[in-house]
């Protein structure tokens, strides 16, 4: 009860110091909103006259109080770009997208890298690994971004199995989006998918070595009994970790996969909202993959208490 107390609280004090670093490297950065909006001929009177308008004149506490207190209710403010559109609703248009896109991306990389990793160290050393280990040294020497060019030229171009930008948004039609999304979700899972192979081999292999797989071997157990009930179970500790890492790079968004398969998610968002100095969608953005990559190790943490007996506590 302590050690989940502990994490709570330690979770809401990182959000909030989060939330403040946020703003206010949002705020003080050169440039200037209103100025940015009404563009390079604007008058002073006009650019002050929609300073006062969008309360970048208000003092920085006051204009971070209010801030996080819209944002805790969901409202993030206007869109500076989007002439006063509400943020959250730019965020729940693109939000959906961004999390089916790396749901995809997370299921391809369990399916294909835990069994890939499994039987890659139960054949170490013949031709099977050979191929797996060069399979992995291809994969991560390959940018997400240059296998996405390659998969939009092959299956797009000329095999015509999609259009290359021509996304459809799940509002729209939900079988086009998530079929448009396949190829993208390849993009970023395979150089994934190496990471974790070789991560959970070596985990795998490094557990093979130890006394108690001796000891399971002498009490007349079989290879597939000791290797998927005592070894798989303990080496699949330290893989949590990697496997945690890199569904919170997913979900954080693929930000130049986005752009490359012309993806409407939130990655595009960010870059145009960085362009536009569009600083309420940014700051949305941002808090958002914070707050994932957060939850993510913390639900981690919670994890650990169920796999691993020995880090838990009273």
């Amino acid at each position: 009860m302590k050690y989940m107390i502990k994490k709570i609280t330690t979770l809401i004090i990182t959000l909030l110091l989060v939330s403040v670093v946020t703003f206010v490297a949002f705020s003080v950065i050169p440039g200037d909103p209103a100025s940015t909006k009404l563009g390079t001929y604007a008058t002073p009177e006009r650019v002050e006259a929609l300073r006062e308008e969008m309360g970048l004149n208000k003092p920085l506490p006051q204009r971070y109080a209010d801030w996080l207190g819209g944002a805790l209710k969901g409202d993030f403010g206007e869109s500076y770009q989007y002439d006063g559109v509400p943020v959250s609703e730019l965020l729940n248009q693109r939000l959906p997208v961004t999390v089916a896109l790396a749901l995809m991306s997370f299921l391809i990389i369990l399916v294909i890298s835990i069994p890939m990793g499994i039987v890659s160290a139960r054949k170490e050393g013949t031709w099977i690994d050979v191929f797996i280990n060069m399979f992995t040294q291809v994969t991560m020497a390959i940018p997400a971004f240059f296998l996405g060019m390659i998969l939009t030229y092959f299956f797009g171009l000329v095999l015509k199995f999609f259009q290359p930008g021509k996304f459809v948004m799940p509002q729209e039609n939900l079988g086009k989006c998530l079929a448009y999304l396949i190829f993208p979700a390849v993009a970023i899972a395979l150089p994934k998918i190496a990471m974790v192979v070789k991560f959970l081999r070596n985990s795998v292999l490094s557990e093979v070595k130890k006394d108690y797989v001796r000891t399971a071997y002498s009490k007349g157990n079989r290879t597939k009994k000791v290797l998927y009930i005592h070894v798989f179970q303990n080496a699949l500790i330290p893989v949590i970790t990697f496997i945690a890492m890199v569904a919170a790079e997913i979900l954080a968004g693929s930000i130049v996969v986005e752009q490359v398969f012309s993806v409407t998610g939130m990655g595009r968002l960010l870059v145009t909202a960085i362009t536009n100095r569009d600083y309420p969608i940014v700051q949305a953005v941002v808090l958002y993959i914070t707050v994932i990559v957060i939850l993510i190790n913390f639900i981690v943490d919670i994890l650990y208490q169920f796999v691993d007996p020995r880090v838990r506590t009273e």
